[in-house]
């Protein structure tokens, strides 16, 4: 398996480097210090040596016993240490250098600890809510400049998608997902209903009102059309003066007809357009005719080339409008967008039925990514692990936690002396 060399290794943030090199220097120090606690121990336990071959008095053996036991104790610990990163002295001992042989397992086994203790079920969803993720973020956004900096990197994201996205691309999903899937549902029984609803609801009135008054004022406004209409059809041989009358008793009719239409709600003309409405909304439903007429008029109207540059300049239009509201702070809809979030933000506070609902949305979707997507998560661990060389594996944790490991050397040489210590005052008390 390919492993990844020093330079491999994941860097960190800026500056790791810089951590990296005070760390070693800070180890380096700790060694020198437990290095020091040992030679230390070991000056002590050759100077006690010769002087109880000389004779000196007895304390000197209490003394050179802390001295032999520390000096073992840090002996002990040393080779304890070492045996984690490496093999002591070179010697390839059994059970030691730990970390580089079992780097696999170690990483399975951090994988697992992640997995069971950090990205179970009931652990993400008691730690979410001790969080208590949504009033921490409502009173976050309820702060106009952390509004105004969501709304900021919002405006950044549209314009990085928008300005990736091609026009044509665009296009061509708005044809095909929006108006194919309009295209290809039926007309007819869709617009029947609506139609047979809005009659229901007596909504159409209005729209008839209209074209009654419109038909009213124009038949007022135009005598002399009806006039020379009428000339214009009557008989050559008939005398001028007749045709005359009798356009004007036309028009008489029309304008009275036309009033009668516009001021009477229960007019028969009335009655006859709602009668044509509604067996028009009910043939709209089930008649095979008029179904297939309105289907040709829509595919008519798809087809239409004023519809298609239509469809193709909406984008544009739509790309236009949001560029140039993501690039002004001061834009409607920067405006909105912040003051909304504000908004947001103080209702998650204060409306304790809103914060539970956003908490157990939380709770949910991170309760489905621990219980589906853990592995995958764990499997990063393991996988980058195993992916390390052992050697500088072992370095890596070594500069992390060596440090600290140096205080078991330190510890080692002081526990062990006074356990000397101890144990001579026992033996010399008993025998």
């Amino acid at each position: 398996m390919e492993q990844t060399t020093p330079a491999e290794l994941p860097v960190g943030r800026p500056g790791a480097s810089e951590r990296e090199e005070a760390k070693r220097r800070g180890l380096r120090r700790m060694k020198l210090v437990a290095l020091s606690f040992l030679v230390g121990a070991t000056v002590i336990f050759l100077l006690t040596s010769w002087a109880q071959a000389r004779g000196w008095p007895a304390w000197v053996g209490y003394v050179r016993a802390a001295a032999e036991a520390g000096m073992i104790g840090a002996l002990a610990d040393w080779f304890a240490v070492t045996a984690l990163f490496r093999h002591p002295l070179g010697l390839k001992i059994p059970h030691t250098a730990i970390i580089p042989r079992k780097k696999d397992v170690l990483g399975d086994s951090l994988g697992d600890f992640v997995g069971t203790n950090f990205l179970s079920e009931p652990v993400v969803r008691a730690k979410l809510r001790r969080v208590e993720t949504s009033r921490r973020a409502g009173e976050w956004l309820a702060r106009p400049d952390n509004a105004e900096r969501v709304t900021a990197e919002m405006a950044t994201v549209v314009r990085g998608a928008v300005t990736v996205l091609r026009d044509e691309d665009v296009q061509a999903v708005m044809e095909q997902v929006v108006v194919r899937r309009i295209v290809d549902r039926q007309w007819g029984p869709p617009l029947g209903k609506l139609l047979q609803q809005i009659l229901t609801d007596g909504a159409h009135h209005r729209l008839v009102d209209l074209v009654v008054d419109r038909a009213y004022e124009w038949v007022r406004e135009n005598h002399e059309t009806v006039l020379r209409v009428v000339s214009d059809r009557a008989p050559s041989w008939s005398p001028r003066f007749v045709d005359s009358m009798l356009a004007d008793r036309v028009y008489g009719e029309v304008l009275s007809f036309a009033w009668a239409v516009k001021t009477d709600v229960n007019h028969p003309m009335r009655l006859a357009v709602d009668r044509f409405l509604v067996e028009f909304a009910r043939d709209l439903q089930s008649d095979p005719e008029t179904m297939a007429r309105a289907e040709a008029v829509k595919q008519q109207l798809a087809e239409h080339p004023e519809v298609r540059k239509v469809i193709d300049s909406a984008w544009s239009t739509a790309k236009d409008m949001l560029l140039t509201a993501a690039e002004d702070p001061s834009s409607e809809l920067r405006r909105r967008v912040a003051t909304g979030l504000a908004t947001l933000g103080h209702r998650l506070q204060d409306d304790p039925a809103l914060s539970r609902k956003v908490d157990g949305w939380v709770e949910g979707v991170a309760a489905y990514v621990a219980n589906h997507y853990s592995g995958e998560v764990t499997t990063i661990i393991t996988d980058t692990v195993e992916r390390w060389d052992a050697e500088q594996t072992s370095r890596k944790i070594e500069l992390q936690v060596g440090r600290d490991l140096q205080f078991i050397r330190i510890n080692g040489t002081v526990v062990g002396a006074l356990a000397g210590v101890v144990i001579y005052t026992v033996a010399q008390l008993l025998f």
